[in-house]
């Protein structure tokens, strides 16, 4: 139908960008997928190939983005997100942060279209306030190992901002915490993939520092529903979503443990450069302005999430 809104997803398959795009189409969409597969993953997203109302590009965003016909919305979610990518293709995850985001809203503005960036929790470093405000600048240590992420990111909403502030371009800001869920890579170097994955195989299960630090987990159906409602609300401004449920590495780990039933010990290894110790996020922003908050419990999202893991890993042995 030609009065279809038209959205454009870059990072079309990776893990949050799988299920944005099943979001879209389930709200009647045509969606256009976007990825050029250095940690995305076609698997993600091949259930969506045959459909009518889905096409992909395999294209890199740093790189010219030209698209004929309308369209309405962007939501640019290009980029390695975890530590062990960042760390192996520091380049790249600068230059889609930077010209990635650059051509996406070149092509906003073109096209008259809104565009929703993916930004993060790590816009706040290692921070100093506690849970962390959308109002807090953060600490970040630029030229640290994880500074191309961070700085990356931040660099993203300096120039979304200006574009939303000299070219009128419509913009949306989503600061997202710890998500997880079914898509996640095995071996993407975060706990939960790490502890699950380990879990199943019958491995002791790899704590970095004392297990002290604390993150706080999102089931990927509860972060996807508040980017959703954050692209249809009228604030330009940052946006914190993600669970304020707070645990410790340590006390997750466990549960992980608990969970699968099996009886690995816990092993310590040294804390990484920069790595944060604190990571809630506050939402109260979210709440007033997206009527969100999340709803699925860790103990559901987890058991979930491992009956995934269980069939990758399963057929990884």
């Amino acid at each position: 139908m030609a009065d279809k809104k038209r959205v454009l997803i870059t990072g079309a398959a990776g893990f949050l960008g799988s299920h944005l795009c099943d979001r879209f189409l389930a709200e009647g969409c045509h969606v256009i997928g976007m990825d050029n597969l250095i940690t995305g993953d076609m698997r993600n997203i091949e259930h969506l190939m045959p459909r009518d109302d889905f096409e992909f590009y395999h294209h890199d965003v740093t790189k010219f983005v030209h698209l004929p016909g309308k369209l309405d919305y962007i939501m640019h979610f290009a980029s390695p997100a975890s530590p062990i990518d960042y760390l192996k293709i520091p380049i790249q995850t600068l230059k889609v942060g930077a010209m990635g985001t650059h051509n996406l809203l070149g092509l906003a503005k073109d096209k008259g279209a809104r565009i929703l960036v993916a930004s993060t929790s790590e816009v706040y470093g290692d921070p100093l306030i506690h849970p962390q405000t959308e109002e807090y600048w953060g600490n970040v240590n630029p030229i640290g190992p994880r500074g191309v992420y961070d700085e990356a990111k931040r660099f993203q909403e300096a120039i979304t901002m200006a574009y939303h502030r000299y070219h009128g371009v419509e913009t949306r800001i989503v600061r997202i915490f710890n998500t997880y869920g079914p898509r996640m890579r095995v071996d993407d170097g975060r706990a939960l993939p790490a502890f699950m994955s380990q879990a199943l195989r019958g491995e002791d299960l790899t704590v970095f520092g004392d297990g002290s630090q604390t993150r706080s987990f999102c089931y990927v159906d509860d972060l996807i529903d508040g980017i959703y409602r954050l692209l249809m609300s009228d604030c330009a401004d940052p946006v914190n979503v993600g669970n304020p449920d707070e645990i410790s590495l340590k006390e997750f780990a466990d549960e992980i443990i608990a969970l699968t039933g099996n009886r690995q010990k816990i092993v310590y290894h040294p804390l990484p450069q920069d790595d944060p110790k604190q990571r809630r996020p506050d939402i109260t922003k979210a709440k007033a302005i997206l009527g969100w908050e999340p709803k699925v419990s860790r103990t559901e999202g987890l058991r979930r999430t491992l009956e995934y893991f269980k069939t990758v890993v399963e057929g990884q042995q």
